[in-house]
């Protein structure tokens, strides 16, 4: 159970030690939240003892009385607001002018509670201090987290865009200047290396404006009845080209039978990310094994190849987004880093899951279940 630091500044000990028993066991709870909060109650009869402890301890919620000897209550919540710290406060006061109310309130009082108030007043009040306070919290930390994923993600966009650009503007260079002659073929090794450059930035922005629309929530699904081994077909004939450079077979063993309620683009993407892997990770002359069967209304996929294959240390990291297995095998290999992460964000609308299995110079196998 989460504790709140209630610091209560009043001069009377009856109103100090009324508010200790009413809290002391008290307990409330949101729906939103995971825990409920209790109380610790510190009390301050002046304001400057008051200031000492907020900034010696520190405290969630304070209760300031206005009619203080020595600084006054709103002098102190002057003080409080200067501080810029995460204090909620409420003004506790039997008497207070419309000029202490603006006061107050432009020095981001929360609310006031007439004295002398009733356990369920008080209770009340602290409930629906506690609750801004908890929202506020809330609010801060994720945008903090939103500032922080906005400076991952275009960290990665820069460092994976940079290099490519500075590749190709290389050859742009040298064609200009016709360091290699008059002949268009001398140059065509450079056009070719351009073009994998330029295809490789194409995917990492696709596969980045994926991953921000699964992350936001905001892509569009839709939804029919989708023929398994028809799309299953498709992302073969989409993979062959680069199967065919390496010389690898593809052997599929679908289930022509299967039809589940899904969105097209979304199971395509995880049929071409899982064979597109099991090619570019495989040998020359190597072998990938598809398989799709339906077995008491789950959706079996499995895709299988013969390649480099990944250590049990590296395996944690497969899913990760932005994470590359870097090794001498891998070091020739272009890929975002994001294709996995995707690939189980997608899985995973469909209450599926993916697993892996591996063994280094012997292959890899994805597995993936998706309940119809």
């Amino acid at each position: 159970m989460e504790k709140l630091k209630v610091l209560v500044v009043d001069d009377e000990p009856g109103i100090r030690s009324g508010v200790v028993r009413i809290l002391k066991n008290y307990t409330i709870g949101f729906p939103f939240m995971e825990e409920d909060f209790s109380f610790d109650i510190i009390e301050a009869e002046t304001g400057e003892i008051a200031l000492e402890i907020i900034e010696n301890e520190g405290a969630d919620i304070v209760l300031l009385d206005n009619k203080l000897p020595g600084i006054q209550g709103i002098d102190v919540l002057e003080k409080i607001s200067k501080m810029r710290i995460d204090t909620a406060v409420m003004m506790i006061t039997s008497y207070a002018s419309l000029d202490i109310a603006v006061k107050a309130t432009n020095f981001g009082a929360y609310n006031f509670v007439p004295k002398p108030f009733t356990p369920d007043e008080l209770k009340s009040s602290i409930e629906n201090i506690s609750k801004h306070l908890f929202l506020k919290r809330m609010t801060s930390a994720m945008k903090e987290e939103g500032k922080q994923i906005r400076f991952q993600f275009l960290s990665v966009l820069s460092h994976e865009l940079k290099s490519p650009l500075n590749a190709i503007e290389g050859y742009l260079k040298i064609m200009e200047e016709k360091q290699v002659g008059e002949n268009i073929d001398d140059y065509m090794s450079m056009i070719d290396r351009s073009m994998v450059r330029i295809k490789g930035m194409r995917n990492l922005i696709i596969d980045m404006l994926d991953l921000t629309r699964l992350e936001s929530g905001k892509k569009k699904r839709k939804l029919h009845e989708v023929e398994i081994h028809q799309l299953a077909t498709l992302a073969i004939d989409t993979i062959k080209p680069m199967a065919i450079q390496h010389n690898i077979t593809i052997k599929p063993d679908i289930d022509e039978s299967i039809v589940m309620e899904a969105d097209h683009d979304e199971l395509e993407i995880i049929f071409n990310n899982l064979l597109s892997n099991a090619v570019k990770y495989n040998r020359d002359g190597g072998e990938v094994r598809i398989s799709i069967q339906k077995i008491n209304n789950v959706v079996t996929l499995t895709v299988s190849d013969t390649g480099i294959g990944i250590s049990d240390d590296d395996l944690p990291k497969l899913f990760e987004e932005f994470s590359r297995i870097k090794n001498s095998d891998t070091r020739n290999i272009s890929g975002t880093g994001l294709g996995l992460s995707i690939t189980k964000k997608m899985v995973e609308l469909y209450n599926g899951t993916i697993t892996v299995d591996s063994k280094p110079n012997f292959g890899t196998t994805f597995t993936v279940k998706m309940p119809i």
